[in-house]
């Protein structure tokens, strides 16, 4: 055979890629059905943006909103004290955690809501005895009910990602600490914890979209939230399908400011991990084993 024709350069030929024009095309006859279709729908779209700042609507944005970041810090804060109950080495504390999680993450978020909505029916008061007492009605409202029932299913679930938080951090930077005689406490307080957010920032970010979202659930026990805003609204002028759009557009825009603070979150912690010296100046020279050295012994010479 001759090689001399294969002396010469090899032309480069492209790789055709037609899977991604096919479903290219898909995607888009799919989306244009979607909005024709949309158009041709028996729905009064000039109503939507009437109903979109309704004074009823606002109320329940606030409301939402109210919601969500009470029920948020009910969970971050439950869940940062089941987590580190977990991994106590007291046998007693780390059962009762395990049973608080398996407890509230198992039960749905709905069923809870109800449990605690209703639960004058089995608790007329609650008080001390002796003490003081007042009407259960009167301390669960349908709000409190809510952040109730939706913090504490959200604090199971937060425990469980502040564990894993925990775990992502090695074990030679607590016995660093321990080496240098810092408590238990000062360990998790600036060495755990600094290095543990890291890991614990990104779900944090989901978890906050997820409960907007969820707080439609407090609708069923007399939360006025944007959904039940909707229902009110559409329960007056029998125009369901405006409402639901109006309550729609109010949570896709909520969750995409949300979405957009999660992404600046979540790269600047994503820059830290790239650059060494970046993560020493957010988290401090606390993560440092060397650092903890210098400064337990300038503290003790300080104390002497």
């Amino acid at each position: 055979m001759d090689t001399d024709q294969f002396s010469g350069e090899m032309p480069i030929v492209p790789l055709r890629k037609w899977g991604r024009w096919v479903s290219a095309v898909v995607i888009v006859a799919v989306f244009v059905a979607f909005i024709a279709s949309l158009r041709h729908a028996q729905i009064a779209w000039g109503d939507v943006p009437k109903f979109f700042t309704y004074h009823t609507m606002i109320q329940g944005l606030y409301q939402t909103i109210l919601l969500t970041l009470a029920c948020m810090a009910t969970g971050i804060v439950l869940g940062v004290i089941i987590a580190i109950m977990r991994r106590s080495p007291n046998p007693v504390m780390s059962w009762l955690a395990w049973l608080y999680i398996y407890v509230f993450r198992g039960l749905p978020a709905l069923l809870q809501l109800y449990i605690w909505f209703n639960l004058a029916l089995a608790f007329k008061t609650i008080g001390v005895p002796g003490l003081f007492s007042v009407s259960t009605n009167t301390v669960i409202s349908p709000f409190v009910a809510g952040v109730l029932g939706l913090g504490l299913n959200e604090s199971a679930y937060y425990a469980e990602i502040v564990r894993a938080g925990f775990n992502s951090v090695d074990h030679g930077q607590v016995e660093a600490a321990a080496s240098i005689g810092m408590r238990p406490s000062q360990t998790m307080r600036r060495v755990i914890l600094p290095q543990a957010m890291r890991v614990i920032i990104p779900p944090t970010g989901n978890d906050f979209i997820n409960m907007i979202k969820g707080t439609s659930l407090a609708s069923v026990i007399g939360v006025h939230e944007l959904l039940l805003s909707a229902s009110n609204i559409y329960a007056a002028n029998f125009r369901i399908m405006e409402a639901l759009m109006s309550a729609a557009l109010w949570y896709m825009v909520i969750v995409s400011i949300a979405s957009v603070g999660q992404y600046f979150i979540e790269k600047r912690y994503a820059a830290d991990r790239s650059n060494p010296a970046s993560m020493k100046k957010v988290m401090g020279r606390s993560l440092n084993p060397h650092g903890l050295v210098r400064r337990m012994i300038g503290h003790r010479g300080a104390a002497q």
